[in-house]
């Protein structure tokens, strides 16, 4: 770990906050705790008289060592993470931003904070879960922040409860953010990484003229898996045709990974990029 590298987060850090016209610390009070959970409560609606996250367990987190923080713009919350150690480094639990202030870097400078913070620490490695089939979190993680799947974990939580998740299985890819990354320190600088299918990949995975998915070839040196533009509103609308695409994406994307072919990223247009020569980075 150099110097250098710490002061450039930091400095990223700062650049991502006051672009989003934000204000992110560590939080400790109580009364902050208990907001942080509210927010994360909002955004994933658990059943009534129950809680993704109390706030005495986000105290013991932070006060061991783990990451709690909130993002602030204008005196009020409006985003939150929560961070475990882990034997990686930190495992990245749970990040939320209200509904009114989404797609305005939010949770891009949460990100980039959380980098620092951890760099700061001597962590160099992070990690989290998303839902494959959401189109902008896979963009999101692969390309605004450089992270690097590492493993499809099939029905990873098993029943939810919570209105985002209820009635579906719980399908996630584990990401690995390896903070001293050059790939990393570009995409915290505001230069996304651009996926690259080169000239001639085959399609393992894309869809019908009907909507639905269409299993294709994994014999090239590159594979091409698409997913549904918007999942979430696929799922409300038709939950049949969202499971057949969850247990293709799982066939498909999951089977390739587990086969040790590295996912080396993801398109605007909405394809996983696999290599099927080269294994997974970690």
């Amino acid at each position: 770990m150099t110097g250098e590298l710490v002061a450039e987060a930091r400095e990223l850090a700062g650049l991502a906050s006051h672009e989003a016209g934000l204000k992110i610390r560590e939080l400790e009070d109580p009364l902050d705790l208990r907001e942080a959970c509210a927010l994360l409560d909002r955004v994933w609606r658990p059943p009534a008289g129950s809680s993704l996250i109390m706030p005495e367990l986000m105290q013991s987190i932070g006060h061991s060592g783990g990451y709690v923080a909130g993002a602030y713009a204008d005196g009020r919350m409006v985003g939150a993470c929560v961070g475990l150690l882990a034997t990686a480094g930190l495992h990245s639990h749970i990040a939320g931003v209200g509904s009114g202030s989404r797609g305005r870097g939010v949770g891009y400078a949460m990100k980039v904070h959380q980098r620092a913070w951890s760099l700061e620490r001597g962590i160099t490695t992070v990690t989290w879960t998303y839902d494959p089939l959401i189109s902008r979190n896979a963009y999101f993680n692969m390309a605004k922040l450089g992270a690097v799947p590492a493993e499809y974990l099939p029905d990873f939580y098993g029943a939810m409860q919570d209105e985002v998740n209820a009635g579906i299985e719980s399908d996630r890819i584990l990401v690995h953010w390896n903070l001293a990354d050059q790939r990393v320190s570009a995409a915290c600088g505001g230069r996304p990484h651009v996926a690259d299918p080169g000239p001639e990949p085959v399609v393992g995975l894309d869809a019908k003229p009907d909507g639905g998915p269409a299993a294709g070839r994994r014999d090239g040196e590159v594979v091409l898996v698409r997913i549904p533009a918007d999942m979430e509103a696929m799922r409300s609308a038709d939950p049949g045709l969202a499971l057949e695409w969850q247990r293709a994406v799982r066939d498909t994307l999951g089977g390739l990974m587990a086969e040790g072919s590295a996912v080396t990223g993801f398109t605007r247009a909405g394809w996983y990029v696999i290599e099927r020569g080269r294994k997974g980075r970690s």
